[in-house]
C-alpha cells in the first residue's frame, strides 16, 4: 500500500531523521532531540503541496565559492542526479566565498519559499549554523555537503570525513618519506577555515611521534599568482624542508608549479588533495608524489539524491561518506578528472 506524503513524513520522523553530530566518528543524533520545540522536523505546507501535486521539485546546492575549479565536478554530479531523479537542481553561491553574501542569498530563498530542498557547503564550520536552523525550522529539508556543519540542525552530511582524510595524508606521506625525518611545510588556501582545520588536525595526529617537524599551516589564499608567491617565499625560508603538503586542490597545484619551476621536483616530496587537470599532469611528470580524491562529483550527485528521495519517498536521510582515494602516477589514468 502506498503511503501519503504526510504519513511517509510521520514514519520518517518516528524512525528518527538523522543529524550529524560529529563528522569524524560518524555519530548521529535523532532530529527530535535537537529540533525546535515543535518536536521534530515538519515539512513546510507549500513543499508538501508541491510534492502531492507532482510539481517540479527545486533543489539548491549552495557552494561557498562556485568560481573554484573544485565546483565543476560537484556541479556535474548534481546535474546527473537531477536528470536521473527528475528534479530541478541548481548550484548557487557567492563568487569569492564571502560568507555574508552566501547567508543573504539563502535567507532570500527561504523567506520567498523558492526552494523545496537545500544542501549547503560553507568555508567555516559555524558560518551557516544560523541559516541551517532557519531552513530547518521553516520546514525545508536541509543537509550539508563537501564541508560539514556539525552540531547544527542539518539532517545529514555528504562528503569526505576531513579529519580521517588528514590522517590518511599523514600515513601516505610517511610511506613516501621511507623513514626520513625533517621539516614538512603545510599550506592551505584558507588556513582558518573549518575544513582546513579538520584536515590539519587529522594530519597532525597521523604524524605524532614520527619525528617529522610540521611547519604551518601557511595561508596562501586562492588567487594562483599570490599562492605561488607565498609558497616561493615560504620555501625559501625553509630551504631544508623535505616535503610540501597541501590541504586542498589549489595550493597543491601552486606548490607543484613552484617545484617544477624552481628545479626542486623530485628533491622535495609533495602530496595534496583532489584530481584537478593540472594535478594529473604534475603526477604524470613526477613533480608530485600523490593526491587524495574526495569524490566531488559523487558529493553533488548524492546531495541531490538524499533530498529527492526524502521528498518523493520519505526515505530517511543518512550521512554519505565519499571516502579518500589515494591517486598516484600509476593509478591516475583510472580516476576521473575533477574539473
Amino acid at each position: 500500500m502506498k503511503l501519503s506524503l504526510g504519513r511517509r513524513i510521520a514514519v520518517a520522523a518516528t524512525l528518527g531523521l538523522a543529524l550529524v553530530a560529529n563528522a569524524a566518528c560518524g555519530a548521529i543524533t535523532p532530529a527530535s532531540t535537537t529540533s525546535a520545540e515543535s518536536g521534530g522536523f515538519k515539512l513546510a505546507d507549500y513543499i508538501k503541496e508541491a510534492v502531492e501535486k507532482g510539481e517540479p521539485l527545486r533543489i539548491k546546492l549552495s557552494y561557498h565559492d562556485p568560481s573554484l575549479a573544485f565546483a565543476v565536478p560537484i556541479r556535474q554530479g548534481m546535474e546527473r542526479g537531477a536528470k536521473e531523479l527528475g528534479v530541478d537542481a541548481q548550484m548557487i553561491g557567492p563568487s569569492g566565498g564571502n560568507p555574508a553574501d552566501q547567508v543573504s542569498e539563502l535567507q532570500t530563498l527561504i523567506n520567498q519559499k523558492q526552494i523545496h530542498g537545500l544542501a549547503v557547503s560553507s568555508a567555516s564550520n559555524d558560518a551557516l549554523k544560523p541559516i541551517i536552523a532557519q531552513a530547518y525550522d521553516a520546514g525545508i529539508p536541509i543537509i550539508s555537503f563537501n564541508t560539514n556543519n556539525p552540531e547544527s540542525k542539518q539532517m545529514g552530511f555528504v562528503g569526505q570525513d576531513l579529519v580521517a582524510s588528514g590522517r590518511s595524508m599523514a600515513k601516505e606521506l610517511l610511506g613516501v618519506l621511507k623513514g626520513k625525518t625533517g621539516k614538512v611545510v603545510v599550506v592551505s588556501v584558507d588556513s582558518g577555515a573549518g575544513w582546513s582545520n579538520d584536515r590539519f588536525s587529522g594530519f597532525q595526529e597521523g604524524l605524532k611521534d614520527s619525528g617529522v617537524q610540521i611547519v604551518g599551516p601557511v595561508n596562501t589564499g586562492n588567487e594562483p599568482s599570490a599562492a605561488y608567491n607565498t609558497i616561493e617565499s615560504t620555501m625559501a625560508a625553509q630551504s631544508d624542508a623535505i616535503a610540501l603538503v597541501s590541504l586542498d586542490c589549489c595550493s597543491f597545484t601552486a606548490g607543484a608549479k613552484w617545484l617544477q619551476q624552481s628545479g626542486k621536483a623530485g628533491k622535495i616530496h609533495a602530496v595534496g588533495f583532489d584530481v584537478q587537470p593540472q594535478t594529473v599532469e604534475y603526477l604524470k611528470g613526477g613533480v608530485v608524489d600523490l593526491t587524495i580524491s574526495q569524490g566531488p562529483a559523487e558529493q553533488g550527485y548524492q546531495a541531490v539524491k538524499l533530498l529527492a528521495d526524502f521528498l518523493k519517498n520519505g526515505t530517511e536521510i543518512k550521512d554519505v561518506d565519499t571516502g579518500a582515494l589515494v591517486v598516484t602516477r600509476d593509478t591516475v589514468a583510472t580516476v576521473p578528472v575533477e574539473g
